[in-house]
């Protein structure tokens, strides 16, 4: 058994709400909390824990290979499509090699600024070209390891991607993405899906699936994945990020297209609608009624000038709100949360869209059904993986905030410790393994452009 010991941790009220208590004992076993004491001075043998502890973030949505953009694609104006270009480029250079040492740094920074657990959006599956790597499954092995290193718990979202728009191939850029039909991908994500578990425990990797978008996925190969997709493992696609995928959608199918996943029967709880930025009344009803998750990440919809979506009414209409990073432009599950209020704040002109209780949500539990790995909740309580983040309250960012109203003023150099599965895995922004995350992102990008 460990024990931590907190000096103010988050832990639930009578009524289920999180609520800040001092002294707060937390006794583990086997990387769960099996014991939650408040009111209690520490004990020999604890590990104390000063600040206040919350429940570690989950990332619902992730490219690694996208923090190669970072602080590079501000040079005159564009959109999301030219981005996109300097996206295709970056995809180019990698390596499993050379992957597995970006991805290794990647989740560094997110243990380290909060997260115990990400869903990777992974599309880069092939050598340039198309052609299968000698090893099977070298990119995605290379992702796992990456993550068993980190210790951060991955859920590898397996992406189909079949074409460059709706009734366009792929072009040379994505060709590395591909598989020859809906059916080939099914038959990779199975024996992905055995390699994954003959190499790696459950709760650390799992495998789930992802739809690029209905640009990337043809109607007929949408069938196929309706149809034959098992069922026990969470599904994610990119919905209506932009305009031009609406318009597209409409002119060849006839609908939108979150109209297109419903003819098909692919809405419901266990699919992960990311983005959702641009959708019509009717689509968001169809949301919120089939129970989905959609995943916000409001710090690349802003980079990217996507948009703000309508992140309140979907909650309102039945959704699950979850929280992402994405492109990684910034890595900070705080500032996702504010930047979510600040956008709903900004397009309604009124305060207090999102109360902090469901911004943390959001960062915490909303992630749970689109994770095939554990998530914390929203707060500390007996049952739940013991993965938690400790906020400093005196720094010069929160000193004098209260503890359930951080999310509008912290940021991730106010985390000083990071746990998961009842391991301390970072203290003050280093990683216990692999040391200062700056360094590992520095040696990692020398290798890219």
């Amino acid at each position: 058994m460990t024990t931590f010991w907190c000096e103010t941790a988050i832990i639930a009220a009578e009524n289920g709400a999180p609520k800040a208590a001092s002294g707060v004992r937390l006794e583990t076993q086997d990387g769960r909390i099996t014991g939650v004491t408040p009111d209690i001075a520490p004990q020999p043998g604890d590990t104390k824990l000063d600040g206040i502890a919350f429940p570690a973030a989950a990332n619902a949505h992730s490219h690694a290979f996208h923090r190669v953009l970072r602080g590079r694609t501000h040079e005159g104006r564009g959109d999301f499509w030219v981005w996109r270009e300097q996206m295709y480029t970056s995809a180019s250079e990698l390596t499993p090699e050379r992957y597995e040492k970006l991805a290794t740094a990647v989740f560094a920074e997110m243990v380290v600024t909060g997260f115990s657990s990400v869903a990777e959006f992974h599309y880069v599956h092939h050598q340039p070209g198309g052609a299968p790597y000698p090893e099977e499954h070298a990119m995605e092995l290379a992702l796992a390891r990456a993550a068993m290193s980190a210790g951060i718990r991955l859920t590898l979202l397996d992406t189909l991607y079949l074409a460059g728009g709706i009734g366009s191939p792929l072009n040379a850029g994505q060709a590395r993405f591909g598989d020859a039909d809906a059916h080939a991908w099914l038959r990779r994500l199975a024996s992905l899906r055995t390699a994954i578990a003959g190499r790696f425990p459950a709760d650390r990797v799992s495998v789930g699936a992802a739809l690029h978008s209905v640009r990337a996925v043809p109607e007929e190969d949408l069938k196929v994945v309706a149809a034959q997709l098992p069922t026990d493992i969470p599904l994610h696609i990119h919905l209506s990020e932009q305009p031009a995928e609406n318009t597209a959608c409409l002119e060849a199918y006839g609908t939108t297209p979150t109209g297109l996943l419903a003819r098909h029967g692919l809405l419901g709880s266990r699919l992960s609608a990311v983005h959702s930025t641009h959708l019509t009344q009717d689509d968001i009803t169809a949301l919120g009624d089939a129970a989905t998750t959609v995943v916000m990440c409001p710090s690349t919809e802003a980079d990217l000038a996507d948009g703000i979506g309508p992140a309140r009414e979907l909650s309102d209409a039945g959704a699950t709100i979850a929280l992402g990073t994405d492109q990684h432009a910034v890595i900070d599950p705080w500032v996702e949360m504010r930047t979510l209020e600040h956008g709903e704040r900004l397009g309604s002109g009124q305060r207090g869209r999102f109360t902090p209780q469901e911004l943390l949500q959001a960062a915490t539990e909303g992630a749970a059904q689109s994770m095939a790995t554990p998530v914390a909740g929203s707060v500390l309580e007996v049952g739940s993986v013991c993965d938690l983040m400790v906020i400093d309250p005196a720094s010069t960012r929160t000193a004098g905030s209260r503890p359930l109203q951080l999310a509008f003023s912290a940021t991730a150099s106010d985390v000083t410790k990071v746990i998961i599965g009842g391991e301390l895995l970072a203290t003050g922004g280093v990683h216990t393994r692999l040391g200062e995350p700056g360094r590992l992102l520095t040696e990692a990008l020398k290798e890219l452009s």
